[in-house]
């Protein structure tokens, strides 16, 4: 049975034997239109001469015609070569231009990778390809997701569905105004900055904010490195964005005569060239990996438990100094009895509580009982509140409550959701999957600011994470770079 990887690679060899055939059966002739040059409408045709000015030419002339005041050259390949043709009308020399003729009789426009009959399957093919890539990628993300939503490969995915988005929608854009090959490695080289630039405002923006969301961060949390790390990351998109149009500037106004940009057959504009689209590639992804954690992090926080669920487990965190709940781990409490109602309204099956905490050094009272206090003043029973009063962290939270859940229920397998801050849901998923656990979470609203320094953290534990693929992703493309260069580079010297 083939994997999705091997599908989409016979697939890609099919497209390419399309590609291969339409271009053989199609390509070994060629007509030019010169509609650059408008003859007059009643221009006689008997006037129109064109002539191959070298020996032993790739291409031949097959006919030639003025149709509404355009000339219309037909011409068929002969062999491998190039072919110069001039065009006369009379005695006036109206233009000139090349064709290049390859192996197997493709002939191309101007450049040995220019327009060619039939060429509008390449760019066809390509967006057939993306299309494919992201529907697989869909497919293997909702299973993904369905199977356990807390990892860090669903992050990757989204951003990688982003990213493909992107450059489908330029893939339909490009077949609809297709203007041959190297216009397409030029359009490709473009559009990364182009992404870049595009969004360059919203990140200047969003900089600020961040900034001025970490101050008050700050000053509610303390300074940290972490504390700060949203404003470094929108600083850091800028410079790198802004990048590529202060290199290109410099280059082309700058007179040092050894990095000349403006010769075409010089080194300097094609290094030029490549590191300006890296840089710009490089930027594109990170932002679109960044979307995606924004993106699923909602989601994360947004889900509904299925309403099966046998136990809540509620995360604790700090108390106040006379064992009273504070705001936060109060609305954590409130939104695991919010689910309760749901549950009991749908099914009519009741839940078991399990706050969850230690006592801290400067705490009246272990975290566990200070919300099981608060459960019992809302109405919830003793029979159905089950505290774990020696965890310390996040870790141990989980960890101890699974343990004394097992000890209750026996020899049944539970069914268990887990209630905390909005922000804090897919960490705390991922730490459940990292022990084994298949937990389900719901959130409680907090403050705007720590969402932000959340998305942030997770997006970095999501490069670290998938480090692996995210290089080889990166890699990929820079290979892809360095073929258009190559491309684009040929079409000048060959």
């Amino acid at each position: 049975m083939f994997t999705i990887k091997k599908k989409l690679i016979i697939f890609a060899v099919l497209l390419c034997a399309v590609c291969a055939a339409v271009l053989f059966a199609f390509g070994q002739n060629y007509t030019v239109r010169l509609s650059q040059l408008k003859l007059p409408d009643n221009a006689d045709k008997d006037l129109l001469d064109c002539r191959i000015v070298d020996d032993g030419a790739g291409a031949r002339i097959t006919g030639y015609d003025i149709k509404d005041g355009v000339a219309v050259i037909r011409l068929t390949s002969e062999k491998r070569g190039r072919t110069n043709v001039e065009v006369f009308y009379g005695e006036e020399a109206l233009t000139f231009f090349t064709l290049y003729t390859h192996p197997f009789g493709v002939i191309t426009y101007e450049t040995a990778f220019g327009d060619s009959a039939g060429d509008i399957v390449i760019p066809i093919a390509g967006a057939l390809f993306m299309a494919a890539v992201l529907w697989c990628l869909i497919k293997k993300y909702r299973a993904d997701v369905k199977r356990n939503m807390y990892q860090y490969s669903n992050v990757m995915e989204l951003g990688l569905i982003v990213f493909m988005c992107f450059f489908l929608i330029y893939q339909i854009w490009q077949s609809i105004n297709y203007r041959g090959v190297i216009d397409s490695v030029n359009d490709f080289l473009g559009v990364l900055h182009m992404f870049s630039v595009v969004v360059l405002p919203v990140a200047f923006v969003l900089s600020i904010l961040l900034t001025i969301s970490n101050i008050n961060l700050i000053r509610k949390e303390g300074r940290s490195l972490k504390n700060m790390l949203a404003a470094f990351l929108s600083v850091g998109l800028c410079l790198l964005t802004i990048f590529p149009i202060a290199l290109g500037e410099y280059l082309q106004w700058s007179p040092n005569p050894i990095m000349d940009v403006h010769n075409e057959r010089g080194a300097w504009l094609y290094i030029e060239t490549f590191t300006e689209s890296v840089v710009s590639m490089f930027v594109t992804y990170l932002e679109c990996v960044l979307i995606g954690t924004v993106a699923f992090g909602i989601k994360a926080a947004r889900h509904i438990p299925a309403f099966d669920k046998d136990y809540i487990l509620i995360l604790g965190c700090a108390i106040r100094k006379d064992g009273t709940l504070p705001p936060l781990l109060r609305s954590r409490a409130d939104r695991a009895m919010e689910f309760a109602r749901m549950q009991k309204e749908k099914t009519g099956k009741d839940v078991i509580f399990v706050p969850s905490g230690g006592q801290g050094a400067d705490e009246a009272v272990a975290e566990a009982y200070a919300v099981a206090a608060y459960l019992r003043e809302t109405g919830v029973p003793d029979e159905r509140i089950l505290p774990e009063n020696l965890s310390a962290n996040t870790y141990e939270n989980i960890r101890n409550s699974m343990k004394l859940i097992r000890e209750q229920s026996g020899d049944k397998d539970p069914s268990v959701a887990f209630s905390t801050t909005n922000y804090h849901v897919f960490r705390s998923g991922l730490i459940a999957h990292e022990q084994g656990e298949r937990l389900e979470g719901i959130g409680s609203a907090t403050k705007r600011y720590f969402w932000i320094n959340a998305f942030v953290r997770e997006f970095i534990a999501t490069l670290v994470s998938e480090r692996k693929k995210h290089i080889l992703i990166i890699l990929t493309l820079t290979a892809m770079i360095i073929a258009a260069v190559i491309i684009k580079y040929l079409s000048v010297v060959i």
